[in-house]
């Protein structure tokens, strides 16, 4: 067995791992279902793709055989194992950093949630993994291990509200950003009962729970213009989190050059705006960006934007 192959038989995820079934998820029609699916099957697709060949250039051939729109999933499972092979080998470990660099850097928002798959996988040190990538981004990796607990491990995370221990201060909020997009999955995009799931978190917690709503939605897709519209409703208070979360995914969507329907439609209903103009607020948040401040210069970027929905 060649050492690329023994990669994937030690690491590999099962693509059954990826199905509602399995996760004993319930989604609000089997289209959703399958649409939502497919997400995570392309995330385990491009995973075993980089686990099998880590050389960036037929990697990325690899990965953009596949359709557009979902081709900012692969790249986030890929870059997971890119973090996790980083992590584990003795040489050769600036993978994720060329990356970054080279390939991944069309898709520079999933490929750092990527990295906070592996993160979790490995039970990192969650503040000594973000010293080394980029001072704003890097968040999006807390964001991703967020996602990764709340999939994999929904009595803990979801139900009981548990969040580890190794987290404090800052990443606790971003970890729950991640546990907030999570819950369009483990919900099926059931917009009611992800309403009713956030109103039994704590107070606190609730507003960044539905900023990763408005990301999970805009990115993902699965939900039509009915409940779109009526998760605007159920947001109440927390509008302006739900369209900053929107206009995150926008942004990475239009760095990818992979808008799609789904996200247009999403952002029109969450942002009140086209996708372009809602990526430019994203941008425009970034001017003089502070990043010496006390509160991390992503909070500062996330709360510019939310005031702009206010």
């Amino acid at each position: 067995m060649n050492p690329y192959s023994f990669r994937k038989l030690l690491f590999g995820i099962s693509p059954e791992e990826t199905t509602f079934s399995k996760r004993g998820f319930h989604a609000v029609s089997d289209e959703v279902r399958q649409q939502l699916e497919s997400v995570g099957e392309t995330f385990v697709s491009g995973y075993h793709a980089a686990l099998l060949d880590d050389n960036l250039e037929s990697l990325s051939q690899q990965l953009d055989t596949l359709p557009n729109e979902m081709r900012g999933f692969a790249y986030e499972g890929a870059a997971m194992a890119m973090t996790l092979l980083d992590f584990l080998s003795p040489f050769n470990r600036n993978r994720f950093k060329r990356f970054v660099q080279g390939a991944g850097a069309h898709h520079i928002y999933m490929v750092h949630v990527g990295a906070g798959w592996a993160w979790a996988r490995l039970h990192r040190n969650v503040n000594k993994a973000l010293t080394p990538l980029d001072p704003l981004l890097r968040w999006l990796a807390v964001d991703g291990y967020g996602f990764h607990e709340g999939y994999f491990h929904p009595q803990k995370t979801i139900t009981q509200g548990i969040v580890p221990h190794r987290l404090s201060g800052y990443t606790r909020h971003v970890f729950d950003q991640g546990i907030g997009r999570c819950l369009w999955f483990v919900k099926g995009a059931d917009v009611d009962e992800i309403a009713n799931t956030i109103k039994g978190f704590p107070a606190e917690r609730q507003a960044d729970l539905w900023s990763g709503i408005g990301l999970g939605a805009t990115y993902a897709g699965g939900a039509d213009q009915t409940a779109l519209t009526h998760l605007v409703k159920l947001s109440n208070d927390f509008r302006p989190q739900l369209a900053q979360g929107s206009a995150f995914a926008t942004k990475a969507r239009e760095c990818a050059g992979n808008i799609s329907p789904h996200t247009a439609q999403a952002c029109q209903i969450f942002c009140g705006t086209n996708t372009t103009d809602a990526a430019r607020v994203t941008d425009d948040a970034l001017i003089d960006l502070p990043y010496q401040a006390s509160e991390p210069a992503y909070e500062i970027w996330r709360q510019r934007i939310q005031n702009h929905y206010q």
